[in-house]
């Protein structure tokens, strides 16, 4: 790697050293054209002013030998200029090269820098000292950009971590059931009927995560195919399906569907507004409301849900929208894993649109998706 740099910075800093050379050869050679023309026309002149004093018979013999000595000069100092200019030439590319390797120099320095980042030392910077020039700018970029990274990587360690702890604990369940199951002397057909009832509801818990987990891969990747979607045509499909849920749990389901269309993924879209309706729903109060309506603001489609749940501190509201993060942490068995905000956050940059996550003072949240003006 450092060889292979090493040769490219040497390719640049030559073509860099040809292009001094070649421009102070051009600009040598116009300015040696330039004099050797003003030399020529300065001496004809002279010539024309001294025959004009001297007799007929004399000026033929004069010009001749002044027409001579007027070569023969001018030949001499189109030979010297020439030599003059090949050795200024190579002086040139010489102080050409060394210009070139001193301008190079820090762009080297980064790049050497650059080599030795990687994920164990990622939160190391240029820090490029020095004048506000092109090559501090592109520093403060890479700086940035590095920045970024970091904060991206430890965004991923984190995911990774929770999504491993909730794994485990399903898991832990599972074995300790089947364990349970075997090591039991006692064990009836009632007793296996209700284990495995519970082992289905793990498993199902299980699948619901990692359909979760995909979806939010698959959000983040970003979209392969547009495609026009009737925002409220799939907005009333999800309230439709949702009726048994808020029946059961005895929840007052206002709805102001008006027409919008999104282009985008109709899954995901489907996913995000699922997902908004089921987080209203399980985080309500008994005997509560949620209130979910589409439409446009201009030209803008847009999906609003709002319920009446608990009292969200206005500090907690980033952190609902990252994954694994809970209002209550203590519910760890309602089927819920604190990624739904986290869907529709990942969902919403998907789709270029805008979210917007309100705490309203009387509890529970607002929350709209303004999606970017149909094409």
């Amino acid at each position: 790697m450092g060889l292979t740099s090493t040769i490219s910075g040497m390719r640049v800093r030559l073509r860099l050293t040809l292009l001094y050379g070649v421009l102070f050869l051009m600009s040598g050679a116009v300015l040696l054209a330039i004099t050797y023309l003003l030399v020529g026309s300065s001496g004809t002149n002279v010539e024309s002013s001294t025959r004009s004093f001297l007799p007929s018979g004399e000026q033929s013999v004069d010009t001749f030998q002044q027409q001579a000595v007027q070569q023969q000069v001018m030949h001499q100092l189109l030979v010297q200029s020439c030599v003059a200019l090949a050795l200024m030439s190579v002086l040139a590319t010489a102080l050409g090269w060394l210009v070139a390797g001193r301008v190079l120099r820090p762009l080297q320095t980064m790049t050497n820098s650059i080599q030795h980042i990687s994920a164990r030392n990622v939160h190391e910077r240029l820090a490029v000292t020095g004048p506000r020039d092109e090559l501090k700018n592109l520093a403060d970029t890479i700086d940035g950009l590095l920045g970024r990274l970091d904060t991206a990587l430890d965004s991923h360690k984190r995911f990774v971590a929770n999504a491993a702890h909730e794994l485990r604990t399903p898991l832990t369940l599972e074995h300790a059931l089947l364990e349970e199951a075997v090591i039991d002397p006692d064990a009836t057909v009632d007793s296996f009927r209700a284990q495995f009832e519970q082992l289905m509801a793990v498993s199902e818990q299980q699948a619901g995560l990692l359909e979760s987990l995909l979806v939010l891969a698959t959000s983040e990747r970003g979209l392969d195919r547009l495609e026009s979607v009737d925002l409220s045509g799939l907005t009333g499909d999800v309230l439709r399906a949702a009726e048994p849920g808020a029946r059961s749990r005895d929840l007052a389901v206002a709805a102001e569907v008006r027409p919008a269309r999104v282009t985008g993924a109709p899954a995901l879209v489907e996913c995000l507004v699922a997902n908004l309706v089921d987080n209203a729903m399980s985080y309500n109060v008994p005997y509560g409301r949620v209130e979910v309506a589409t439409g446009t603001d201009g030209a803008r489609p847009f999906v609003s849900v709002a319920n009446t749940g608990p009292s969200v501190p206005p500090e907690m509201v980033d952190r609902l929208l990252s994954p694994f993060q809970r209002l209550d942490r203590t519910a760890e068995d309602d089927g819920h894993h604190g990624l739904g905000l986290s869907i529709v956050q990942s969902i919403a940059a998907a789709h270029s649109a805008d979210l917007t996550v309100r705490a309203r003072p009387e509890g529970g949240l607002a929350i709209r998706v303004l999606f970017p003006a149909g094409q």
